[in-house]
């Protein structure tokens, strides 16, 4: 930072310690505030340099006052309940155990395997609307000591046990319960959606981090569902293609999820492929080589399919691959709520403009951004990707989705209903 870049926030210091918000006034040269750079980065982060710019009070004797606003102290760090809120995914995995429980106490298992798709998306929805929204951002000057609070990594890692831990009992309990018809639909439904919220959603925020353990467990939590493909194209794939006609989980206005889902599995999959292809061979190495991370993870996940044959039978091996593609479907549906309809200008060059928050559809409800690790504010992840889950920002301006992910996936499977609805909305934010 310059010396007078030094000279105001130390005067600034002291401030930062009041629990109220307070009005500040620094003296400055006048020489020195013509040559202050004002649009450096510096001064941009700075923690209220924001607040100062264009707010001169006075000036006398060659002196400037500039007044600068401290926010309050709750406006800058994220409260408790919500750092605490977090732990509703937790919640999920609790589910499948829970509809046991109900199916002994009642004595209709096959129907309480059902529980917990009512309560994601009957229970939650409502929960959704009644709790309402939550636009509130973290402000910038306490962004950087959230991003490397312990507490939010913690609970991402502890996702990796949590989904091996029911993915097993699940499996057992599969086996062993007894289930009609209606009870298998309902309990393998139930443990695809369960594991396309603890498994792959957690894994999405986790393969975009720096760090090697994260990025394990990452790969470790997509390879429980068998859809670690993800790992590869959706960083390298689709983060590049986001919003234009090269990307398969891009949908495009007026097309259904029936047409896009299976396209976008088998895309998605292949491009995974020849992505890691095109990597090794930059570095001389052909597709079959060590240094595949595809073919390493495709064995552990032929591992785990046999260990769940091997220790529950022929069954076991079906609920394994059943559970994971309806993981994998699952995801495939949020990718369409994320980013229907929305396009990329092509430039004179032949090139897309660069992807900003305008590109993904942003949800502000509050309940279902706890449970789903702020994945709703889709806009601001694509705009900037390794920015963690807890400092995410919502986007007024990008256009808004009349729902949280729970209610938004309902309507997605009736495609009629989901035009009526979404298509206006989409309209008239193209028109603002």
């Amino acid at each position: 930072m310059c010396p007078l870049c030094k000279k105001v926030a130390g005067q600034l210091t002291a401030v930062t310690r009041t629990p109220a918000s307070a009005r500040v006034q620094v003296q400055l040269e006048r020489s020195d505030l013509r040559s202050m750079p004002w649009h450096s980065p510096q001064l941009v982060n700075a923690r209220y340099f924001p607040y100062a710019i264009g707010h001169a009070l006075e000036s006398s004797a060659g002196l400037v006052s500039l007044g600068f606003h401290t926010p309050r102290r709750d406006d800058t760090a994220m409260p408790l309940w919500k750092r605490l809120g977090f732990l509703f995914v937790f919640v999920v995995p609790a589910l499948m155990p829970m509809a046991a429980w109900l199916g002994t106490r009642t004595g209709m298992p096959n129907l309480t395997a059902w529980f917990p798709l009512f309560f994601l998306f009957v229970l939650l929805p409502l929960a959704d609307y009644t709790l309402g929204h939550d636009p509130r951002n973290v402000d910038r000057s306490a962004s950087a000591t959230l991003e490397h609070d312990g507490w939010f990594k913690g609970m991402t890692l502890a996702a990796l046990p949590a989904q091996l831990g029911v993915l097993a009992w699940s499996g057992w309990h599969f086996v062993h319960a007894g289930f009609d018809a209606s009870g298998t639909l309902g309990w393998l439904l139930s443990q695809g959606i369960v594991g396309g919220v603890l498994a792959i959603n957690v894994a999405h925020e986790l393969i975009h981090k720096d760090t090697a353990l994260e990025r394990a467990a990452g790969g470790l939590l997509l390879t429980s569902v068998g859809y670690h493909g993800f790992k590869i194209e959706h960083v390298r794939g689709h983060h590049v293609h986001v919003s234009t006609p090269e990307d398969a989980s891009s949908a495009r206005f007026g097309q259904s999820l029936w047409h896009f889902m299976p396209r976008a599995l088998l895309r998605n999959t292949a491009n995974a492929w020849k992505l890691e292809t095109a990597r090794l061979a930059l570095r001389g190495k052909g597709w079959w080589s060590a240094g595949n991370e595809l073919i390493r993870w495709s064995l552990l996940w032929i591992v785990l399919a046999s260990a769940f044959t091997s220790w529950l039978g022929p069954i076991g091996l079906v609920f394994f691959l059943v559970q994971g593609f309806l993981a994998a479907c699952s995801l495939e549906i949020i990718n369409y709520i994320e980013h229907y309809g929305l396009e990329r200008r092509r430039l004179e060059s032949g090139r897309y403009e660069r992807t900003t928050h305008l590109h993904s559809w942003n949800s502000d409800y509050l309940l279902s951004n706890l449970l789903l690790f702020h994945l709703q504010r889709h806009s601001d992840h694509h705009e900037t990707p390794r920015r963690r889950y807890q400092v995410l920002l919502h986007h007024a301006d990008s256009p808004q989705l009349p729902g949280g992910y729970a209610s938004m996936f309902l309507l997605a499977l009736c495609p009629p209903l989901w035009f009526r609805i979404v298509n206006p909305v989409l309209a008239r934010w193209r028109q603002a």
